[in-house]
């Protein structure tokens, strides 16, 4: 059989190299049982290409299924392609045969094979490479003889990139690759399929079909078409159902074609700007995270050297830049509060830092520098809670019941702290 009798039979319309390539491949691989996976953008006709390997192989007098993993729930699609036992998930009342089953000796086409879970993924590569399966809920293995061929509009490299689809999978289903063009690249068979279109409509809607002017043909080649065939056959259908007039100029065909980035059409200028955008706040998040963790290096550099060195420390001004950066939420009020609750020593403008490596605070106070700066040495809540109870007694002289007041804890519970912290 003959590419020009192929399409003659399947209705296939255009003479494009692009096209012949595909269907000559077809038509070589189809006595054979490879895996097939057709790729190409949505709207290309990628399945009259499985009908064709279909009906030229062996397996043209056994079942041809179609199914679209796209359209199937999650939750259901392991049923529907490999059967289910009874009782296997809650309303499943009877056993069933799956899809794999009911294509047994025949074909079975997985369109938009990319949207597969995880879990069915596993499940396929075990078909194609053993030929066996087990249906949900049962545990005896099912063989089946069965010719697989996909298709999918995604770019599978991006898609094993990002962990959406198994790489050892890709090679099972992609034995021999058939890669449809989009319409865009096949300019000299746009026309010819418009007349196709523009006649299908004159018979259904009986009405003459619709005819085009040069300048409209010029116009349908420059156009980009996002959607491909399918949006090409509902643009005749459109204009086949709302214009009066049968001859079509380029400034009527104009109306009809929807511009980039408008509702209905793929605006890759709106998409590409989304990512820019979020790029931009990830950056910027990036650099704040970066320039805390050198804030915080810095700090922890500074403390140490105040712990190892003198009591009298001259800050330089790239730390006294640091300290006022991070410290800047601390507000003289709070600084106040602190110092009132006992957190800090209101009296102490110079600290003894050989003496406080042995504390849960240390406390920096700067003479050109007026806030109260508490860094925390010590993470132990145990730690925290013992000093916090320790510092509230000494500040009211023992009596209990005004420092449970104090630290926002009940007189019993500060007691059992007491016997717990053993505090006298």
């Amino acid at each position: 059989m003959t590419i020009q009798q192929i399409k003659q039979r399947f209705g296939i319309i255009g003479n494009s190299p692009g096209l012949n390539r595909a269907l000559e491949v077809s038509m070589q691989v189809a006595p054979t049982d490879i895996s097939v996976l057709v790729t190409g953008e949505s709207g290309t006709g990628k399945e009259i290409i499985p009908q064709v390997i279909h009906h030229l192989s062996s397996r043209k007098h056994g079942n041809y299924i179609a199914v679209n993993c796209g359209a199937i729930p999650e939750g259901t699609i392991d049923s529907e392609l490999f059967g289910h036992e009874k009782g296997a998930f809650t309303g499943a009342s009877g056993s069933r045969k799956g899809y794999f089953e009911e294509a047994d000796e025949g074909t079975i086409f997985l369109d938009e094979v990319a949207e597969l879970p995880h879990q069915t993924q596993v499940r396929l590569l075990r078909v194609l490479e053993t030929g066996e399966f087990i249906r949900v809920g049962s545990s005896k293995v099912i063989k089946t003889n069965v010719r697989v061929v996909a298709a999918t509009n995604e770019n599978m490299a991006q898609a094993i990139k990002k962990e959406k689809f198994r790489e050892d999978l890709l090679y099972r289903l992609s034995t021999v690759p058939i890669q449809l063009p989009s319409l865009r690249e096949r300019k000299e068979d746009i026309h010819l399929l418009f007349r196709k279109f523009a006649a299908d409509f004159a018979e259904k809607y009986r009405m003459p079909a619709i005819r085009l002017d040069e300048d409209a043909v010029l116009a349908l080649e420059k156009y980009s078409w996002p959607g491909n065939i399918r949006q090409l056959k509902n643009i005749v259908e459109q204009i086949s159902v709302i214009e009066n007039e049968r001859h079509i100029d380029a400034e009527r065909m104009n109306h009809y074609l929807p511009q980039e980035g408008e509702v209905g059409v793929p605006s890759v200028i709106n998409d590409q700007s989304k990512r820019t955008d979020d790029f931009s706040d990830r950056e910027l998040i990036y650099k704040f995270l970066f320039d805390m963790k050198r804030d915080l290096n810095e700090l922890k550099k500074l403390v140490i050297e105040l712990l190892n060195g003198d009591e009298e420390v001259d800050l330089t001004g790239k730390q006294r830049d640091v300290l006022n950066r991070v410290y800047s939420d601390i507000s003289n009020e709070e600084s106040r509060k602190l110092l009132e609750s006992g957190v800090q020593d209101e009296s102490s403008t110079t600290t003894d830092f050989r003496s406080a490596t042995s504390s849960a605070d240390t406390t920096i106070v700067d003479s050109d520098y007026h806030e109260h700066v508490e860094v925390e040495e010590s993470l132990s809540l145990e730690e925290r809670e013992k000093e916090f109870i320790k510092k509230a007694l000494e500040k009211h002289k023992g009596k209990r019941k005004d420092a449970a007041r104090e630290l926002g804890i009940s007189e019993r519970t500060l007691y059992r702290k007491i016997k717990e912290y053993n505090l006298k």
